[in-house]
């Protein structure tokens, strides 16, 4: 058995590939877990976490925070994956989203300066005789900011989602 900690090498098969994988934690001196090894197989396959099934020993390995010692898995082992790739027309979308996210992630960071510079004015840390020109450079960003969030709303409002995707997000209420 392997130590604690160590890498786990791991044979996945899919379909009719098989591919050798070396699982080690993304925790600083943890156990790699069974979300370790799915991340891993996802980069491997292109099956995303979420549409795989993997099956060791006849069954379905499904706790993803559990160590891969404690479900049975060491060196050697091997592991089915059942699942489903992405097309490329929806791994292009899922890109978009990604893309997206980042930008939205950015443009937070750009509030969060400008609410700590708004802040800092309040709390009187500016002469007076240079807030107003302050806060019309702060009124100028925020009006910035708010036409970059609806350019990403616009953007968002064009993916086109799976199918599968529109369903689970909208229920059964048009389906």
């Amino acid at each position: 058995m392997a130590a604690p900690g160590a890498p786990v090498t791991v044979t996945v098969t899919y379909s009719n590939e098989k591919h050798s994988i070396q699982v080690a934690s993304q925790q600083e001196d943890g156990e790699p877990t069974l979300q370790d090894m799915a991340v891993l197989i996802e980069q491997v396959t292109g099956v995303p976490v979420p549409f795989q099934k993997l099956i060791y020993k006849g069954k379905s390995l499904k706790e993803l925070e559990q160590p891969l010692s404690a479900l049975g898995v060491k060196n050697g082992c091997k592991v089915m994956l059942i699942g489903k790739r992405n097309s490329p027309e929806e791994e292009a979308e899922l890109k978009k989203l990604k893309d997206l996210e980042k930008s939205v992630e950015q443009i937070a960071n750009k509030l969060e300066e400008v609410n700590k510079e708004f802040t800092s004015i309040q709390k009187g840390f500016l002469a007076k005789d240079l807030q107003v020109e302050a806060l019309k450079q702060l009124d100028k960003r925020i009006k910035g900011t708010a036409e970059q969030f609806m350019k990403i709303l616009e953007q968002i409002d064009a993916i086109l989602l799976p199918l599968y995707v529109s369903k689970r997000l909208l229920g059964s209420i048009y389906f």
